[in-house]
């Protein structure tokens, strides 16, 4: 569990919330490091990713669960989050159309890429937890 009581840990918990893209990063089958924008909601303590069944992101989970994920610093420098954590695929939460927090956070962009609740619930299927052991930052 990370804390989430302190100056840092609330600044943390307020960009999660409002920050729209976070970076995930998995690792290839040679070592390679590979971000990745992603949409992301923050609940119970852990991420959701919804993702295409057809992803290399997939794959590297698979084979190696350690990820990272970051939010986006200030561009001078500051204000950096970092978690690390495992990654799995997870079947309990519900389609993308089906969770409100999800639906909530994200209508615009899928209405920027043309798609409704239910037709990006169709095309981004799997789910993917990230349970969170370490938090960095300043």
């Amino acid at each position: 569990m990370i804390d989430l009581n302190s100056e840092f840990g609330q600044r943390v918990e307020r960009r999660l919330a409002e920050e729209r893209i976070g970076w995930l990063t998995t690792v290839d089958s040679t070592g390679t490091p590979q971000p990745r924008p992603v949409w992301f909601l923050w609940h119970a303590g852990s991420f959701l990713l919804y993702s295409r069944p057809d992803t290399r992101k997939l794959e590297h989970i698979q084979r190696n669960p350690r990820v990272a994920l970051h939010l986006d610093g200030d561009g001078l420098g500051g204000n950096i989050v970092v978690f690390t954590g495992t990654a799995a695929i997870d079947d309990t939460p519900p389609p993308v159309d089906q969770f409100a927090a999800y639906v909530e956070k994200y209508t615009a962009g899928m209405q920027r890429i043309g798609m409704t609740a239910a037709q990006f619930a169709g095309v981004y299927s799997v789910v993917i937890r990230v349970t969170v052991d370490h938090l960095r930052g300043h």
